[in-house]
């Protein structure tokens, strides 16, 4: 009888060494993955830039201003060169009318 039972013992340790071989291998894993992702995120910036400051919604705003004045000024204005200074001070006038329109 104790000899059954020290056999079912030692299964069962050997079952519990396997098992906590593959956990300790696994969390070697997690462990490798997270400081390759950590060093990744480190070299990644987040947004920076002008157009980092408003979200996507202001963004689109932005753009289709900008897409809407250039349609305008290419289609009401009478010559090339006027087309071109209106499109220069548009594109130059956008940043500031940005800040202003959405405070920041």
């Amino acid at each position: 009888m104790s000899k059954e039972r020290a056999r079912r013992r030692a299964e069962r340790e050997a079952e519990q060494l396997k098992l906590r071989e593959k956990r300790a291998r696994t969390e070697a894993r997690r462990a490798k993955r997270r400081r390759i992702t950590a060093r990744l995120r480190g070299l990644r910036p987040g947004r920076t830039g002008r157009l980092a400051r408003w979200n996507r919604g202001q963004r689109s705003v932005i753009g289709l201003v900008l897409a809407l004045g250039l349609v305008l000024i290419w289609t009401l204005a009478g010559s090339v060169a006027l087309s071109i200074a209106l499109s220069l001070l548009l594109i130059l006038i956008l940043p500031v009318l940005a800040v202003v329109a959405f405070d920041k």
